[in-house]
């Protein structure tokens, strides 16, 4: 049984892991918050909360999700505000929350063990010693019941014996006792002689003197009164008790009252060896010790040669689960039995091959719709939460001047390898700040901050995206690719509608909306290297958002001029502050 425990505790343990990750979340949840709560980011109602829905995510997803995420996503607090108040308190750097606070903090405060380690006991040495230790056991309690029962047997066959000599004795030694025929009685004890188990024989007179005797020295001295005598009992007309003579001789003494016509004439003892008994009983023992060690080597052999077969195929599947744990979803288990063993390998391999295929759809489908509405669709497929929603966000605009002309004289191959790393540095920063890329059209990239993943602080991250965007395409520009240095930008916070828009047949995650659209003739006005804004994102950054104010614009569909504004960059230090 206890095999049997072990078995499906290794099993269990290699695939999943959702209690142990349910405590760590939980612990160090606590442990962070208790330092976002004292430096006055969060509430105590905030962290429960957060507490409860890192919870809910864990049971969802099979995982741990970190709290410092779950604070941002609920608006509790900013990524930057986090990760201030983390490095103020543990004297740490980190940049994110994506990196190793929980490694770092070990390194400082020293490392923990977060398990004991116990030493691994294989399958089939564990089979091997159970077996072993249950035949011992079970012939063990066995041989003591049989020999405790044999020797009470035995010993009282002993007294059976010893009464059939005291009675032959005592009958045919009544005549010879009276006449006082000495040579009689001890022609009559020679009978004692040879007979296993008896030691000595004697007869005494009332006067307590010795008249026979196998050991003819004996005769005629007085008899002395046993010494060392256990409890005496009797049986009929026989007496016996246990004492130890001489040479710590244990010995069983009988004795039985010679009678004429119920006259007692004297007393006839037999001495019977409990040595005897005893040695009958040790070669009988070894005898058994013997049988018992040829029953345990081969119940050892069979035992093993048992525990090979059954923990192979438990090994295959903890080895199995640690490539699974890796992400080699192709790894296979190779198991023909057809007992359990054999089932659990065909639902192993069949759970492989559904894993496969799940993550080759992530990986294939990420690309399409991004990590984050990924993460959110697998999260809850079926939930409503696709449907159109109004949400703040901050909308980026970014395209190309002059692609139109400038793809007419350019080489097909070479255009799409240009415009393949114009996408990827502009994907790379709006995702390393938060942001989601919502699709491409042609030339141009639509970036959003602030959904599907909510961030207070959406306009400031798209500002920051925005500019590092325009660094990186200055600096690559150098190196060749003149279509970088042609990127405006033109960027918009405000009200948009977001959800799953298309048909049964083709969905697509998207924002729409008057911002989204503002967003788009924002970017008309962007030069080759510029950034426009309107009076939304200065309202929103005030003071840390440095711009150049422009003449203000006719844009369709709007009745007044609107007011839009270069930026040129941010001023850190306010920014600081502000955090």
């Amino acid at each position: 049984m206890s095999s049997i425990r072990i078995i499906i505790h290794k099993i269990v343990h290699a695939l999943g892991h959702v209690r142990r990750n349910l405590f760590r979340s939980k612990h160090d949840g606590m442990f962070i918050g208790q330092v976002l709560k004292q430096k006055g980011l969060i509430t105590e109602y905030q962290l429960n909360t957060a507490l409860e829905l890192q919870k809910d995510k864990l049971y969802q997803l099979g995982m741990a999700v970190p709290i410092g995420r779950v604070i941002v996503e609920q608006g509790y607090a900013t990524e930057q505000e986090l990760v201030g108040a983390i490095n103020d308190h543990y004297n740490i750097a980190i940049e994110s929350l994506s990196d190793n606070i929980k490694g770092l903090i070990g390194k400082i405060r020293g490392a923990l063990v977060d398990e004991i380690y116990s030493p691994r006991i294989p399958i089939w040495f564990q089979l091997s010693l159970t077996m072993m230790l249950v035949l011992l056991l079970s012939i063990g309690t066995l041989s003591y019941v049989i020999f405790k029962r044999q020797r009470a047997k035995l010993y009282n066959q002993t007294i059976e014996m010893g009464m059939v000599s005291l009675n032959f004795f005592g009958s045919n030694a009544s005549i010879p006792l009276l006449e006082e025929n000495i040579l009689a009685l001890n022609t009559l004890l020679k009978n004692a002689e040879g007979v296993d188990g008896h030691l000595y024989a004697f007869i005494i007179n009332n006067d307590k003197t010795i008249m026979a005797h196998t050991d003819q020295a004996m005769i005629g001295q007085t008899f002395k009164r046993f010494y060392h005598v256990d409890k005496v009992s009797k049986k009929g007309k026989v007496t016996y008790f246990n004492y130890v003579m001489e040479g710590n001789r244990h010995v069983l003494n009988m004795s039985l009252p010679i009678l004429f016509k119920d006259k007692e004439l004297g007393e006839v003892h037999v001495g019977l060896s409990i040595d005897f008994i005893h040695q009958l009983f040790l070669d009988e023992q070894s005898f058994l010790v013997f049988c018992t060690l040829i029953i345990v080597f081969v119940g050892l052999i069979v035992a093993v040669l048992f525990g090979l077969q059954f923990s192979w195929p438990i090994s295959q599947l903890v080895k199995a689960t640690h490539e699974i744990a890796k992400g080699n979803y192709g790894y296979r288990v190779f198991i023909k039995r057809k007992d359990e063993m054999g089932t659990l390998a065909k639902a192993f391999n069949k759970m492989g091959a559904e894993l496969s295929r799940q993550a080759l759809m992530k990986k294939s489908f990420g690309k399409y719709v991004g990590t984050d509405v990924l993460d959110m669709i697998m999260l809850n497929p079926e939930n409503t939460w696709l449907k159109g929603r109004k949400k703040e966000a901050t909308i980026l605009f970014a395209d190309i001047r002059g692609f139109t002309a400038y793809s007419e004289t350019k080489d097909p191959e070479k255009l799409v390898e240009k415009l393949n790393e114009y996408f990827e540095i502009a994907t790379r920063v709006i995702l390393n700040h938060g942001g989601y890329i919502d699709k491409f059209i042609g030339d141009a990239v639509l970036g959003v901050f602030g959904v599907p993943v909510y961030s207070k602080d959406h306009p400031e991250r798209c500002i920051r995206a925005a500019l590092e965007m325009q660094e990186e395409f200055t600096k690559t520009a150098k190196k060749g690719n003149q279509l970088l240095s042609l990127v405006g930008i033109g960027i918009k916070s405000g009200v948009v509608v977001a959800g799953n828009i298309g048909s049964q047949a083709k969905m697509e995650y998207t924002v729409i909306g008057d911002s989204v659209n503002i967003a788009s003739k924002l970017n008309a006005f962007a030069m080759p290297g510029e950034i426009i804004v309107d009076q939304s994102v200065c309202e929103c950054l005030k003071d840390t958002l440095k711009t150049i104010p422009l003449a203000p614009q006719k844009i369709k569909g709007r009745s007044e001029l609107v007011r839009i504004f270069k930026v040129i960059g941010l001023d850190e230090k306010r920014t600081k502050k502000s955090l």
